[in-house]
């Protein structure tokens, strides 16, 4: 029987790629999504032009009952939950004195709220078969922090913490919990920087080129692999160098 993968935000960018890299793996792909049906759709024609089993999942990761209820049918419908992938994540550039309260929860709500309630509805299952893998999307503004992206700097630097943490708690159960933090890479989420921003950020990166999904979809699948069955509560940072 073939592992179990949920990748969260898997209907575009980072996630669609994790998505359709680990299927070309030989693992089961449940896409989460919550507005984007289509593009979800889309993917899940991909996965199955692989010859491999997939379904889609509508929920926003933010409300624990719609979680709850997307990893109830998951399990119903796959049997269990191997890997979580927590991906989805949303961003908002400007000043932090001018962000409303109501945008500041909903960043925290999804970039870190949203993880944790991925992982407490899969634990008991992963606790139960005594094996799975988290892995954390964070950001390198996790990591360095980034003016104007305060909320979001402040939400994915606590997705490091809770990795680091998470993996201490479930280790013992035979969980590994871990976190990637991608660069500047070419998604629909740093679309709204100019070409002027862009190129400051290229020339601050030693290998000069920005970040594709697929770096990032390589590092999550090495991550869940057995060859790295002895890495837990670690960053890969997959930046180019920007930040060491």
């Amino acid at each position: 029987m073939s592992k179990v993968a949920l990748i969260t935000g898997a209907s575009r960018g980072i996630g669609r790629s994790i998505a359709l890299e680990l299927a070309k793996s030989g693992i089961s792909i449940a896409i989460n999504y919550n507005s984007s049906e289509k593009q979800a759709k889309e993917v899940l024609d991909q996965i199955k032009g692989l010859n491999q089993n997939a379904n889609i999942y509508k929920a926003d990761v933010s409300n624990e009952v719609e979680v709850s209820e997307m990893i109830h049918k998951i399990e119903s419908d796959f049997g269990r939950i191997d890997i979580a992938v927590n991906n989805a994540g949303i961003s908002q550039i400007g000043l932090f004195t001018d962000m409303t309260t109501k945008d500041r929860d909903r960043m925290i709500g999804v970039n870190l709220i949203g993880a944790m309630n991925i992982s407490k509805a899969v634990l008991p299952g992963m606790i139960h078969i005594k094996h799975g893998n988290i892995i954390n999307i964070s950001s390198m503004w996790g990591e360095a922090g980034a003016s104007c992206e305060v909320v979001y700097s402040a939400a994915k630097a606590g997705l490091i913490g809770f990795t680091k943490a998470l993996a201490k708690e479930v280790g013992p159960s035979g969980i590994r919990v871990n976190c990637v933090s991608p660069g500047v890479i070419d998604t629909d989420m740093n679309s709204e920087l100019s070409k002027a921003d862009m190129k400051e950020l290229l020339d601050e990166i030693p290998l000069d080129r920005i970040g594709t999904p697929k770096d990032i979809a390589k590092a999550v699948k090495f991550l869940v692999s057995d060859r790295a069955s002895y890495i837990t509560g670690q960053v890969l940072s997959v930046n180019g160098g920007i930040i060491i």
